[in-house]
């Protein structure tokens, strides 16, 4: 069983009529209910908790992360950030979901701005599988059609990443880069786009179906073994040098 953790920010449920019609019991209930499954263990957290959710014990025992966030980047407390990104670093996953992109861990994982170009439109996006054989994709259709949607164009200012899973097109016209994956130590990254809070995407089947495919790749390294560092014995004998 893989332990999940969902982290929402939870604010834009609680403020906006609009996105509280939508996702009454927050987003990350919502993300709860639809990825329940008997090979989930899932738990939630938001930022208004106590350290906003993520103790050491939660982070210790989480073998994935997932991450939505967006009116209060700034209000996540840099000591919680550094002990996710030490905790990525040590093998947990993370899923970074949408307007997570501005997320202070996934900043500070990708170390670039992470900006992007953005509009509200409610436009149709068509997300493309460009890479349909990743384990990411599968039993995923090759195209995912949303009605309306956010839209998030080009220039994305990420760095190159290890495999591109996805990529969007807008009713607008524009493309954006909308399934990613990073390596960084011994963790594993899945960048997706899709999940504007005035939209009812995270009820979507085939997006849940991708975040339940990203969830299982990115838990492999969670529970593999550990690098040793430091000073190591030799395991043949040395010769003596004279």
């Amino acid at each position: 069983m893989l332990n999940v953790t969902i982290w929402n920010e939870f604010v834009h449920e609680k403020n906006d009529d609009q996105v509280k019609a939508i996702y009454p019991e927050g987003i990350h209930k919502a993300l709860a209910d639809g990825l329940n499954c008997p090979e989930f263990n899932i738990r939630t957290a938001t930022l208004e908790e106590p350290q906003h959710g993520l103790t050491d014990e939660v982070l210790n025992l989480t073998d994935v992360l997932l991450w939505w966030g967006h009116m209060a980047h700034d209000r996540v407390e840099d000591e919680i950030v550094s002990k996710v990104v030490k905790r990525v670093q040590e093998g947990m996953g993370l899923i970074v979901l949408h307007s997570g992109h501005f997320s202070k861990p996934f900043k500070a994982l990708m170390g670039t701005s992470c900006d992007l170009k953005w509009r509200v439109a409610g436009e149709q996006e068509i997300l493309w599988s460009v890479n349909p054989a990743h384990p990411i994709m599968s039993g995923v259709n090759t195209q995912i059609i949303l009605e309306h949607e956010e839209m998030y164009g080009e220039f994305f200012d990420i760095p190159t990443p290890d495999d591109l899973i996805l990529v969007s097109n807008f009713e607008g016209g524009e493309v954006f880069r909308s399934g990613c994956t990073f390596s960084r130590g011994q963790g594993k990254i899945f960048y997706f786009r899709p999940g504007h809070e005035t939209y009812p995407t995270y009820y979507n089947p085939e997006i849940l179906k991708v975040i339940s495919n990203s969830i299982h790749w990115a838990a492999i390294n969670s529970y593999a073994n550990k690098p040793v560092f430091g000073r190591s014995e030799p395991v043949r004998a040395l010769k003596v040098l004279v």
